[in-house]
């Protein structure tokens, strides 16, 4: 098989809750499992590549695999909350180093300037709110740091921010993972379950942009 369609199929599998639950299952064994789930989480915004990577689907999943005693759920979400700050982090200091240039760089395979628009204009709505509503909107998530750190926004703010939103998003997910998980209808329907969770979580930051368009 080639490399492009070896990457075609990983990214299958990471969209596919149930591909990626039934993945887990098989490689998370031991330290390997655990680095892995660091290395994915920080990369979704340490790397700004979380536009291929599951994020949400992936917490919920780790949740599932801990309450059937696969994980330990203490642990996991210990190393997945350092994981988001850390990748929080880490965005947001590549912003500060790439400064307003950014804004120019041409598009490549995985940076896009309408993703950078996009997170701009989320940023300018809800300022530093953003580090923490982002965590639960795909794309927003990936490049709200590294915007932050563009603006200069002070570290001490960010760090704050970062650290309520790290801990908020996986324990979520996970909490939520651990105890509908062994639910026979969740079983049954996993794919749209997860679905309709990742579209709950993101009704609050739905209702923010609702009240702010109705105060204009």
């Amino acid at each position: 098989m080639d490399s492009n369609g070896g990457l075609l199929d990983l990214i299958k599998t990471l969209a596919s809750a149930e591909k990626l639950r039934a993945l887990l299952e098989s490689t998370l064994t031991g330290w390997p499992g655990y680095a892995a789930l660091f290395a994915i989480i920080f990369s979704e915004t340490g790397l700004l590549v979380g536009l291929f990577l599951p994020g949400d689907s992936l917490l919920f999943i780790v949740g599932v695999l801990c309450g059937a005693g696969k994980l330990d759920f203490a642990l996991v979400n210990g190393l997945l909350m350092t994981a988001a700050i850390v990748g929080d982090a880490t965005g947001y200091l590549l912003g500060r180093q790439a400064g307003k240039a950014v804004y120019i760089r041409p598009d490549g395979r995985f940076f896009k300037q309408k993703y950078l628009r996009q997170t701009q204009a989320f940023y300018e709505k809800y300022g530093g709110k953003t580090i923490i509503y982002a965590r639960f909107v795909p794309i927003v998530r990936t490049f709200a740091p590294f915007v932050a750190g563009v603006g200069q926004m002070s570290y001490a703010r960010f760090l704050s921010f970062n650290v309520f939103g790290g801990v908020g998003w996986v324990l979520l997910f996970t909490s939520m993972g651990f105890f509908l998980g062994g639910v026979p209808f969740v079983q049954k329907y996993f794919d749209k379950v997860i679905l309709l969770i990742i579209g709950l979580s993101v009704l609050p930051v739905l209702y923010e942009a609702w009240k702010a368009q109705r105060s204009n």
